[in-house]
């Protein structure tokens, strides 16, 4: 039978509907990315095929380009091969992997941890191996889209609360009648820069018999002694740490690398093992990978002066960007991390900012609705410790000079949820 193609078919919107997110400054674009010259660190780059400065990357601790690194994926390569070949309960879990695992268990302060390929696939794969239908979620409005979309997929029942907002967290838990209630949270959130106050998510938790899922992905490696991660910094790892608290991290940011992990009491990690479908059904990360993540570990220990030039220059960059603040009306968020936000407000008015950054050689991404609230666009700077004193200063004289005399405020950094969310 011939099909006849209809004269009218709702693929044919496709271009008018990015033709749409052309006219809200919401389309998105790649850039072809390499190191420039010898910054393996990654302050420079050559996007496009031109060198530019770049703020930009979760590298906080400038590892992704160290030669142990490298020397530790090279020799993976050569013992275990490029692929794993399998699923991690086929046979794609190596004594490399388990290594791993057994070393960021050690390393976080709790009793076990399980490896994954990438953070979005742990957090989708994680919470609906938790709770379900009839269950009940508590979900920070600010949390990372994967923790969002792991709490869909749950099919449980979801209550959002206002961003680190614990009274009205404390008020769902109170009118819950689900037996299984899971609160999950970023412990450092990714636009704002902000820091959860954990131990009293964790008091909350044990009021009313609700488990913690925190999302460390932009504290592991930057807080705690060691940096050995938020939990830690609070004092809740080691003899401290709580059964009801599982710690998941990423490992592509300061850590390096790439993958992520879950770590928390034997018998939770032993379930998500069984019943964590992105992790049962995908190609287990290669050895190399874990191999170079062993190397990361043992330079995160010891990066005490890294984290050092890391807090020197969030402080430096906060100074030097208050005359600017004062003129133009823009905000710089509460963040002590190497994520500050600079709210400039509306889309297009971001989008120019960056574009006059990228003039002057400075890569800074302007970050845009759905990623944060509508009227909350930002520049978000990221700070890596391979930044020198030299460019931080080059930042703050290249925002003086766009910056508007006077401008109208961009809307506070809101403790509403993000469309969709």
């Amino acid at each position: 039978m011939t099909h006849t193609p209809s004269a009218s078919s709702w693929l044919d919107e496709i271009p008018a509907r990015i033709a749409a997110l052309d006219a809200a400054h919401l389309r998105r674009r790649r850039r072809a990315v390499e190191p420039a010259g010898d910054s393996a660190g990654g302050a420079v780059l050559r996007v496009d095929g031109r060198e530019m400065l770049a703020f930009c990357s979760n590298d906080y601790l400038a590892l992704a380009g160290h030669p142990d690194l490298a020397d530790a994926a090279c020799e993976g390569a050569r013992s275990f091969g490029v692929g794993a070949g399998a699923s991690p309960l086929v046979s794609g879990h190596s004594t490399a992997n388990e290594a791993l695992e057994r070393e960021l268990a050690a390393f976080v302060g709790l009793p076990r941890a399980l490896y994954f390929y990438a953070g979005y696939a742990t957090n989708i794969g994680i919470v609906p191996a938790l709770v379900g239908d009839g269950d009940a979620i508590f979900s920070d409005a600010l949390n990372h889209a994967c923790l969002i979309d792991g709490a869909r997929l749950s099919r449980a029942r979801i209550h959002r609360f206002a961003h680190a907002d614990l009274a009205d967290l404390a008020t769902q838990l109170a009118a819950s009648t689900s037996r299984r209630k899971l609160v999950i949270s970023d412990a450092v959130f990714s636009m704002d820069g902000d820091v959860a106050d954990i131990p009293a998510l964790l008091a909350l938790c044990e009021r009313h018999d609700a488990l913690l899922l925190l999302d460390d992905a932009h504290g592991f490696g930057v807080c705690g002694p060691q940096g050995r991660g938020s939990l830690a910094a609070v004092g809740l790892s080691g003899a401290s740490a709580s059964r009801r608290v599982l710690y998941m991290a990423t490992l592509g940011k300061a850590a390096g690398v790439a993958g992520a992990f879950v770590a928390g009491p034997d018998d939770l990690v032993e379930w998500l093992l069984q019943k964590t479908r992105s992790y049962i059904f995908a190609t287990a990360a290669p050895a190399l990978l874990a191999c170079a993540l062993r190397s990361s570990l043992r330079l995160i220990e010891q990066g005490d002066g890294r984290r050092a030039q890391l807090r020197r220059l969030i402080a430096q960059l906060r100074q030097g960007l208050q005359p600017v603040l004062a003129r133009s009306g823009w905000q710089l968020g509460h963040s002590d991390t190497p994520i500050q936000p600079l709210l400039i407000g509306g889309n297009a008015e971001a989008l120019a900012v960056m574009e006059g950054l990228r003039e002057q050689g400075i890569w800074v991404p302007a970050i845009r609705p759905p990623t944060v609230p509508e009227g909350t666009a930002r520049l978000r700077i990221a700070l890596s410790a391979a930044h020198t004193d030299e460019h931080i200063h080059r930042l703050v004289q290249a925002l003086d000079r766009l910056a508007p005399a006077s401008a109208s405020k961009p809307a506070p950094m809101p403790a509403a949820s993000l469309p969709g969310a």
